[in-house]
């Protein structure tokens, strides 16, 4: 098999586009591309000639020469995608390329360059801007609350995922195109409104993401000791709005309600060795609470069965390789019995791993993960913090309980309303009809508003799932514009900066962030790590201004030299 797709794989479709022989699936244009939890190469029809390992941005593809102990699994995972055929007979045809989906056409009118806002920057956001930008004279505004931008791919992708991380590199070159400009530290809805961006833009579309856990209601959560995955993800990642979650990693045992790969993520950092993880870019606070941490197990607990586990095949075998995972012996039987009822090739090999993992019973010599299914939380129970949680076996009476002096819920994400757009707080997206954002009450669109991402679909797809989907936005405001349904700016393109600059005087731009950036890798180097985070606001802004204050010194000591 000459190229393999590896667990990083983040589902952009950039190297399905690059493929010049149409071996890689699903594509865009097909069904089981919003659900795919991976994209797949043909191990028959692949000619060996590398492109797709060029276009990869977070280097998931790998010539099979090359592929490491940990990503061997991986090579039947690419070749079980596609069916038996018969010897020579190379499926699906090599004559045609993927469809490429074709970009938005823009026709120049009014007075002033189509220029819009976006608000937030991880991949949706940044995404969108990469569609708009490929149009000659556009330019693209993008606000985000934090001085740091990108996203869940800085703040949510666990920092033993560095690959996965390397997107960040695309999304670099993406903001340094001509016509782009970065309001960092700035929060829509606080020092700007709706109706203010509007006013400078032709339009404002909203990739803020779905960054809200789904509480888990029973009673107890709340008691000290408890949480959610999303809070311990941002508080690893050193995302400054998390970084004084209270941590405590004196238990035993923490008890992690939720098998999706959230839940796995936190539990593989829980339980990793601290020596690894210093490698990393882990904050610093939460690597130095690891090292002193005493948890022994982490339990991830689903409602369901095995063949319904939430957690992708990629994910599973990840953590496998780098963690110890067990389960006991009522689990075990649990998995053989659903591999007997399941005949789709994809939870079958889910089905497969679990049935190869550790036996709980054996003497805990290291942290370790076990998987525990069918069991329904009922209560947290604790005298002033949790002590254990208790469970009914789902569909019966019959009660369980597992010690843990921590328990975290991980049962999925939920959108945020947007100030001065409809919301549906159900399903946690903003109405919409192919990111065109609509009156519910009426079906009318509301001028000027789009959205894209999570809080335009709901929670699902991988990092590059946004990448088809910004693209579909991006032509629905493109068919609006070219129709003149959207409103001209009242100043010229750069005027909304001033506004900015008066309502919120710490804004970062673009070089503010290239200097937070740059001293987090230099202060990387020094501990032979890919960077050290800054986890508080006011250091990233003490960092910027440096930065600023740099030519000012600069200039004046050239002139006392003159002089």
């Amino acid at each position: 098999m000459p190229h393999v797709i590896t667990q990083a794989c983040c589902n952009d479709a950039s190297c399905v586009f690059a493929c010049p022989v149409n071996c890689i699936h699903p594509t865009p244009d097909e069904p089981e591309f919003a659900t795919s939890e991976m994209l797949y190469i043909d191990p028959d029809a692949c000619v060996d000639c590398g492109a797709c390992v060029r276009a990869c941005p977070v280097d998931a593809i790998v010539p099979h020469t090359k592929v490491m102990t940990e990503q061997l699994p991986f090579v039947e995972i690419n070749r079980s995608f596609y069916p038996e055929r018969p010897a020579g007979v190379k499926l699906p045809p090599t004559s045609k390329l993927a469809p490429i989906l074709p970009a938005a056409e823009l026709h120049q009118r009014g007075k002033y360059p189509l220029t819009v806002a976006i608000v937030g920057s991880g991949p949706a956001a940044m995404y969108a801007a990469d569609e708009l930008l490929t149009q000659q004279g556009v330019l693209v505004n993008m606000f985000e609350k934090l001085p740091t931008p990108y996203g869940l791919v800085r703040a949510g992708v666990a920092p033993d995922h560095q690959r996965t991380k390397l997107a960040t590199r695309l999304f670099d070159e993406i903001s340094q195109r001509r016509g782009f400009q970065f309001f960092l530290n700035v929060e829509v809805g606080k020092h700007l409104s709706h109706t203010d961006l509007l006013q400078h833009h032709h339009a404002v579309l909203y990739a803020s993401g779905a960054l809200h856990d789904k509480r888990l209601e029973i009673d107890g959560m709340g008691l000290p000791g408890t949480g959610t995955a999303t809070e311990i993800v941002g508080w690893y990642n050193g995302h400054p709005e998390f970084a004084d979650v209270p941590v405590d990693l004196s238990c035993g045992r923490v008890v992690i309600v939720g098998n999706g790969n959230v839940a796995l993520d936190v539990a593989r950092i829980l339980t990793a060795d601290p020596d690894r993880l210093a490698r990393t870019d882990i904050a610093d606070y939460a690597l130095a609470a690891l090292r002193d941490s005493a948890v022994s197990e982490v339990v991830i607990v689903a409602r369901r069965g095995p063949a319904a586990s939430a957690f992708t095949l990629p994910e599973l075998v990840g953590l496998t390789q780098t963690a110890e995972v067990v389960l006991d012996a009522q689990d075990h039987a649990r998995v053989r019995e659903d591999l007997t009822k399941v005949h789709d090739t994809l939870t079958r090999q889910k089905l497969e791993v679990l049935s190869k993992l550790g036996d709980a019973s054996a003497p805990i010599t290291r942290p370790r993960i076990r998987f525990a299914f069918e069991l329904t939380p009922a209560r947290v129970l604790g005298d002033g913090r949790c002590s254990a949680v208790e469970f009914t076996v789902t569909g019966t009476d019959e009660v369980q309980r597992i010690e843990a002096g921590m328990v975290l819920s991980s049962i999925g994400y939920h959108g945020t309303p947007i100030a001065d757009l409809p919301f549906d707080e159900a399903a946690g997206v903003v109405p919409n009809e192919g990111g065109r954002v609509i009156d519910p009450a009426t079906g009318e669109r509301i001028p000027g508003a789009y959205v894209s991402g999570w809080i335009k679909r709901g929670t699902n797809g991988f990092i590059g799932s946004n990448k088809a989907d910004s693209l579909k936005t991006i032509q629905t405001l493109a068919a609006d514009y070219n129709a003149d349904l959207l409103t001209e700016p009242i100043a010229g393109p750069r005027a909304i900066a001033r506004l900015v600059h008066e309502r919120q005087p710490d804004v970062i731009d673009a070089a503010g962030w290239k200097a937070i950036d740059k001293a987090e890798i230099v202060r990387g180097e020094a501990q032979d790590r890919p960077r050290v985070k800054f986890t508080r606001v006011p250091d990233m802004l003490e960092v910027v201004k440096d930065h600023a204050d740099l030519p000012l010194l600069q200039n004046l000591l050239a002139a006392l030299r003159r002089h």
